[in-house]
Protein backbone atom coordinates (compact mmCIF):
# COMPACT_ATOMS: atom_id res chain seq x y z
CA UNK A 1 0.00 0.00 0.00
CA UNK A 2 1.29 3.39 -1.18
CA UNK A 3 1.96 5.88 2.14
CA UNK A 4 1.28 9.88 0.13
CA UNK A 5 3.23 10.45 3.22
CA UNK A 6 6.04 9.02 2.32
CA UNK A 7 5.44 8.98 -1.86
CA UNK A 8 8.54 10.00 -2.55
CA UNK A 9 10.90 7.82 -0.32
CA UNK A 10 13.54 5.26 -1.78
CA UNK A 11 11.09 2.82 -0.57
CA UNK A 12 8.27 4.18 -2.78
CA UNK A 13 10.58 4.81 -6.04
CA UNK A 14 9.03 2.19 -8.30
CA UNK A 15 5.57 2.43 -7.58
CA UNK A 16 5.82 6.27 -7.93
CA UNK A 17 7.54 6.02 -11.64
CA UNK A 18 5.09 3.30 -12.35
CA UNK A 19 2.01 5.97 -11.21
CA UNK A 20 3.46 8.64 -13.36
CA UNK A 21 4.01 6.17 -16.45
CA UNK A 22 0.29 5.22 -16.56
CA UNK A 23 0.00 9.52 -17.57
CA UNK A 24 -1.17 9.62 -21.25
CA UNK A 25 0.05 12.73 -22.33
CA UNK A 26 -3.41 14.26 -23.82
CA UNK A 27 -5.27 13.74 -20.36
CA UNK A 28 -6.91 17.11 -19.02
CA UNK A 29 -6.05 18.02 -15.18
CA UNK A 30 -8.95 17.74 -12.88
CA UNK A 31 -7.61 21.47 -12.26
CA UNK A 32 -5.33 23.77 -13.19
CA UNK A 33 -3.97 24.49 -16.41
CA UNK A 34 -0.67 22.03 -16.64
CA UNK A 35 -0.22 19.33 -19.20
CA UNK A 36 0.85 15.89 -17.75
CA UNK A 37 4.58 16.27 -19.12
CA UNK A 38 5.05 19.96 -18.16
CA UNK A 39 3.64 18.49 -14.28
CA UNK A 40 6.59 15.95 -14.04
CA UNK A 41 8.56 18.46 -15.40
CA UNK A 42 7.75 21.04 -12.81
CA UNK A 43 8.49 18.05 -9.93
CA UNK A 44 11.88 17.73 -12.12
CA UNK A 45 12.34 21.58 -11.82
CA UNK A 46 11.08 21.52 -7.78
CA UNK A 47 13.77 18.70 -6.99
CA UNK A 48 16.68 19.74 -8.50
CA UNK A 49 16.63 22.95 -5.46
CA UNK A 50 16.80 19.57 -2.95
CA UNK A 51 20.28 17.94 -4.90
CA UNK A 52 22.60 20.47 -5.32
CA UNK A 53 21.55 21.19 -9.20
CA UNK A 54 19.70 24.90 -8.34
CA UNK A 55 20.40 27.56 -5.72
CA UNK A 56 17.71 27.92 -3.52
CA UNK A 57 16.74 30.95 -1.19
CA UNK A 58 14.29 31.80 1.20
CA UNK A 59 11.82 34.63 -0.05
CA UNK A 60 10.24 35.62 3.21
CA UNK A 61 11.61 36.56 6.24
CA UNK A 62 12.40 33.86 9.07
CA UNK A 63 10.07 34.13 11.48
CA UNK A 64 7.11 34.15 8.47
CA UNK A 65 8.97 30.92 7.09
CA UNK A 66 9.20 28.70 10.41
CA UNK A 67 5.36 29.50 11.21
CA UNK A 68 4.72 28.22 7.41
CA UNK A 69 6.74 25.63 7.72
CA UNK A 70 4.67 24.80 10.83
CA UNK A 71 1.30 24.92 9.11
CA UNK A 72 3.04 22.64 6.57
CA UNK A 73 5.23 20.57 7.61
CA UNK A 74 4.11 19.63 11.31
CA UNK A 75 0.65 20.87 10.62
CA UNK A 76 -2.18 19.11 8.53
CA UNK A 77 -2.15 22.19 5.86
CA UNK A 78 -3.29 20.79 2.18
CA UNK A 79 -1.71 22.79 -0.55
CA UNK A 80 -4.76 24.90 -2.55
CA UNK A 81 -5.93 23.93 -5.90
CA UNK A 82 -5.15 26.30 -8.37
CA UNK A 83 -2.60 27.67 -6.78
CA UNK A 84 0.13 29.14 -8.82
CA UNK A 85 3.77 30.77 -8.23
CA UNK A 86 5.09 32.40 -11.08
CA UNK A 87 4.92 31.54 -15.27
CA UNK A 88 4.00 27.97 -16.31
CA UNK A 89 7.04 26.39 -18.21
CA UNK A 90 7.05 27.51 -21.84
CA UNK A 91 8.59 24.50 -23.65
CA UNK A 92 8.91 21.02 -22.86
CA UNK A 93 12.66 19.89 -21.85
CA UNK A 94 12.41 16.09 -22.63
CA UNK A 95 11.05 14.55 -25.75
CA UNK A 96 8.37 12.96 -24.07
CA UNK A 97 6.77 11.85 -20.84
CA UNK A 98 8.93 8.90 -20.16
CA UNK A 99 12.00 10.82 -20.78
CA UNK A 100 10.76 12.95 -18.03
CA UNK A 101 9.97 10.61 -15.56
CA UNK A 102 13.28 8.76 -16.06
CA UNK A 103 14.63 12.19 -15.15
CA UNK A 104 12.52 12.86 -11.98
CA UNK A 105 13.87 9.63 -10.78
CA UNK A 106 17.40 10.24 -11.27
CA UNK A 107 16.90 13.43 -9.70
CA UNK A 108 15.29 12.24 -6.58
CA UNK A 109 18.53 9.89 -6.42
CA UNK A 110 20.59 13.03 -6.54
CA UNK A 111 18.01 14.26 -3.58
CA UNK A 112 18.52 11.03 -1.65
CA UNK A 113 22.43 11.32 -2.47
CA UNK A 114 22.83 15.08 -1.88
CA UNK A 115 21.27 14.38 1.95
CA UNK A 116 23.63 11.78 3.12
CA UNK A 117 26.01 14.03 4.51
CA UNK A 118 25.34 14.38 7.69
CA UNK A 119 23.70 17.81 8.52
CA UNK A 120 22.50 18.59 5.17
CA UNK A 121 19.57 20.99 4.76
CA UNK A 122 18.45 22.61 1.46
CA UNK A 123 16.42 25.92 1.78
CA UNK A 124 12.77 26.14 0.59
CA UNK A 125 11.58 29.89 -0.59
CA UNK A 126 8.76 30.18 1.86
CA UNK A 127 9.72 27.40 4.62
CA UNK A 128 13.52 27.96 5.29
CA UNK A 129 16.08 25.13 5.49
CA UNK A 130 14.41 21.53 5.58
CA UNK A 131 16.43 19.08 6.76
CA UNK A 132 16.12 14.93 4.40
CA UNK A 133 13.18 14.15 6.53
CA UNK A 134 11.23 17.22 6.54
CA UNK A 135 11.95 17.82 2.95
CA UNK A 136 10.57 13.81 2.27
CA UNK A 137 7.55 14.72 3.82
CA UNK A 138 7.07 18.41 1.69
CA UNK A 139 8.29 16.73 -1.31
CA UNK A 140 5.58 13.83 -0.64
CA UNK A 141 2.84 16.63 -0.38
CA UNK A 142 3.58 18.27 -3.78
CA UNK A 143 3.56 14.73 -5.50
CA UNK A 144 0.64 13.74 -3.92
CA UNK A 145 -0.95 17.48 -4.81
CA UNK A 146 -0.41 16.70 -8.29
CA UNK A 147 -0.93 12.98 -8.35
CA UNK A 148 -4.72 13.84 -7.20
CA UNK A 149 -4.21 16.63 -9.86
CA UNK A 150 -4.23 14.05 -12.93
CA UNK A 151 -6.20 11.41 -10.87
CA UNK A 152 -2.89 9.36 -9.92
CA UNK A 153 -4.61 9.14 -6.56
CA UNK A 154 -7.35 10.13 -4.55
Amino acid sequence: MLNSNQLVSTFNRKVLAKLLLTLNAEIKPLWGKMKPQEMVEHLINQVQYTNGKKEPFCEISEEKASLAKQDYIYGDRQIPRNITFGEAPGQLIYPDIESAVAQLINELEGFDNYFRKTGMTAIHGGFGAMNYKEWVFWHSKHFKHHFEQFGLIH
